[in-house]
């Protein structure tokens, strides 16, 4: 084990698993959490889900911009909920199917949704098909958590940190997991 994350399990324990459900509205709430806080995107999705009830994309796509709007989507994301909606309405997208394929194709699948690029996607294979050796291009905290825990005086561009990660592998996930838990416990 990388005596780093050692630290960090002695330390603060076993990461939560923090698994989700396979569904869209998962998927869109990984969307929401594009670039703002965890926070700010369940305060969203919240509002969403007291708006209709279960999100499905029938019930997303009747809704009007203003409507989306009063539950703090950003036009950006309104468009983004609304593509993936589409493309499951017309079996562009099956969430299903993406347990039967690799990483780099589940991947592949999801990014061919506007607004779904390789976060959002390894996010989503992280914590909802539990794919064990991922980590998540570009996440902040990710980058933050690795800077502060081996001292490093400026946070990692995100390449630099994807090349570090592959000492992980195949257990990234496990790394990933055990890094969110030393940023969210040292915030």
């Amino acid at each position: 084990m990388d005596k780093d994350l050692g630290h960090v399990f002695r330390t603060y324990g076993a990461p939560p698993l923090w698994d989700r459900e396979p569904s869209y509205a998962t998927l869109v709430h990984i969307i929401l959490e594009q670039q703002v806080s965890l926070a700010s995107a369940l305060s969203a999705f919240n509002k969403l889900k007291d708006k209709v009830g279960k999100i499905t994309p029938e019930k997303v796509l009747k809704l009007s911009d203003a409507e989306m709007k009063a539950c703090y989507f950003s036009r950006q994301k309104m468009g983004y909920a609304r593509d993936l909606a589409n493309a499951i309405q017309k079996d562009r997208m099956d969430l299903e199917a993406l347990n039967e394929l690799s990483n780099e194709d589940a991947t592949a699948e999801l990014k061919k949704i506007k607004g779904i690029g390789d976060w959002t996607a390894q996010v989503y294979l992280l914590m909802v098909l539990l794919r064990v050796d991922i980590m998540p291009r570009g996440d902040l905290a990710l980058h933050a958590a690795y800077q502060k825990l081996i001292g490093l005086d400026k946070r990692p561009k995100s390449d630099e940190f994807i090349e570090t990660a592959k000492k992980w592998a195949p257990y990234r996930s496990v790394a990933a997991r055990l890094l969110w838990h030393f940023y969210l416990s040292n915030k």
